[in-house]
C-alpha cells in the first residue's frame, strides 16, 4: 500500500488518523507541525505517496505547508483536515495543489474514503508505494 506524511498538531487526531489508514494497510509517518514535515519530506527526499495535513497548526500550517512542499515536490498530492470553515476557504484557491479538504469531525470510513480517492487520483502514487 502507500507511504503517508500524516501532519496534525492533536495527538488523539493523529493517532485516530494514523489507525485508520494503517487499518488499510498504508505506511504511516506522523509528525505534530508543518515544519516537521517539511524536514521529513526534504530527508526523505520526498518518498511518500501522499500527505495528509491540518490545515491550523502552530509552527508551520497545513496551508504553508501545501505550498513549500508543492515548490520541491510538485507530484506529491495533499489532502488537507479541518475543523474550521473559513479554513477550508483558505484552501479554495489551492486546487491544483490539494486533492481534498475533509471537515471534522469526521468517521474512520470517511478519512479512509478520502485517502483513497487521493490516491486514486494521483499519477505519482504508485512510485511511492511502500
Amino acid at each position: 500500500m502507500a507511504r503517508i506524511l500524516l501532519v496534525e498538531d492533536d495527538d488523539s487526531v493523529r493517532a485516530f488518523v494514523k489507525r485508520a489508514l494503517e487499518f488499510d494497510g498504508h505506511s504511516v509517518l506522523p509528525v505534530e507541525d508543518g515544519a516537521t514535515a517539511l524536514e521529513v519530506l526534504h530527508r526523505e527526499k520526498g518518498e511518500f505517496a501522499l500527505i495528509v495535513s491540518d490545515i491550523k497548526m502552530p509552527v508551520m500550517d497545513g496551508i504553508a505547508l501545501a505550498l513549500n512542499s508543492a515548490r520541491d515536490f510538485p507530484d506529491l498530492p495533499i489532502l488537507l483536515m479541518t475543523g474550521y470553515a473559513d479554513q477550508r476557504e483558505r484552501a479554495h484557491g489551492l486546487d491544483h495543489l490539494v486533492r481534498d479538504v475533509v471537515l471534522k469531525p469526521f468517521s474512520l470510513a470517511d478519512i479512509r474514503k478520502a485517502v483513497g480517492r487521493a490516491l486514486a487520483t494521483s499519477d505519482g502514487a504508485a512510485a511511492a508505494v511502500a
